[in-house]
């Protein structure tokens, strides 16, 4: 299994900046694309960024040139670098892994608990 822990989430002000961190643990064989989702009281979760095990990233039109995605394999983390920071990116973020447990088996999507990120105007 692998169990995800998020940190970095709080308040912050307009214009300012937070980084989110999550970091895996347990037991597996890899782990391939790392990702941030955030999802608003009923709405859907949406994509913020992902990662792939080769460096490639994607962004969400609305935060492309704010938010940076980036992971350290050595430390099975993925991190969420955001800047420039609005009210409207007030929501809870979940990060997602797509891990092997084992040689053969597909990958499977494994997701933190989420961690809340309120922006002030």
């Amino acid at each position: 299994q692998v169990q995800l822990v998020e940190s970095g989430g709080g308040l912050v002000q307009a214009g300012g900046s937070l980084r989110l961190s999550c970091a895996a643990s347990g037991s597996f064989f890899s782990i391939n694309a790392m990702g941030w989702y955030r999802q608003a009281p009923g709405k859907q979760r949406e994509l913020v960024a992902v990662i792939t095990s080769g460096g490639s990233t994607k962004y969400a039109d609305s935060v492309k040139g704010r938010f940076t995605i980036s992971r350290d394999n050595a430390k099975n983390t993925v991190y969420l670098q955001m800047n420039s920071l609005k009210p409207e990116d007030t929501v809870v973020y979940y990060c997602n892994f797509k891990a092997t447990l084992r040689i053969g088996v597909p990958a499977m999507d494994y997701w933190g608990k989420g961690t809340l990120v309120t922006v002030s105007s």
